[in-house]
């Protein structure tokens, strides 16, 4: 993923720190290119863990995970967190609504999708047995539906109105991440009959963001890579 620019964002030097592949990642990068902001994309390799966790030392000592948005020299961590930060700080195309209640309502549905759907996901990649898969998949079958109803609710082409807001930046997970996963794991979450609403909505978020999602292709491999060294680590040991 190539940054914009020179990382000069109105004349503020502007970093972010991730990997290509994460999910968590895109959502700065969208919140940022939302804003018309320039930034500086560094790529901290995942092949490469002495200095990944070099830079996330630095950068982010708690935590050690991307992404990590750095900002007049200061580091910012968390994706919701960040993308917050970047709609307080730069106020045109803002991402969340102006409304207390609306905010509010925004960050339970961006959290309840990270919870409920994202962490599921990510926890599904790291999981072995295929009766736990299966029933994690339809929890997070479940919690699309709940979503599905609440877009259906709000009647309109985004969470966030005609344009993405904090919830779709958090469901974004939903498109070419989840569909590679399905594939990789052979498991089923989202079904068109059953999300309906969600089914509209990704292809008109796919639009929205087309030029800066990661290649299936290429999210495809790496979860297979993945999943492999998974299933190796608890594979029992030949004498």
């Amino acid at each position: 993923m190539a940054g914009h620019g020179n990382g000069n964002g109105n004349g503020e030097e502007v970093k972010l720190l991730g990997i290509w592949f994460s999910p968590y990642v895109r959502r700065v990068a969208w919140a940022l290119e939302l804003k018309g902001i320039d930034y500086e994309w560094v790529e901290l390799s995942f092949r490469d863990p002495k200095n990944r966790s070099r830079s996330l030392l630095e950068h982010n000592p708690v935590l050690k995970r991307v992404p990590v948005l750095v900002h007049r020299g200061r580091p910012v961590v968390e994706s919701l967190v960040i993308v917050e930060y970047i709609d307080e700080t730069w106020r045109n195309n803002t991402v969340l609504p102006s409304d207390p209640y609306e905010r509010a309502a925004a960050r339970f549905w961006a959290n309840f999708v990270d919870q409920k759907i994202t962490e599921v996901l990510i926890k599904l990649l790291s999981l072995t047995d295929k009766t736990q898969m299966e029933e994690e998949a339809k929890q997070a079958s479940k919690a699309l539906e709940i979503v599905d109803r609440e877009l259906k609710a709000k009647g309109k082409k985004f969470f966030g109105g005609e344009t993405i807001g904090l919830v779709d930046i958090a469901l974004s997970i939903v498109t070419n991440w989840m569909e590679a996963i399905e594939e990789v794991l052979d498991v089923r979450i989202f079904d068109s009959r059953t999300h309906p609403l969600i089914a509209q909505w990704k292809t008109n978020f796919v639009e929205f963001v087309r030029h800066n999602l990661p290649p299936k292709d290429g999210l495809l491999r790496f979860y297979r890579r993945y999943h492999q060294s998974k299933i190796a680590s608890v594979a029992p040991s030949r004498l």
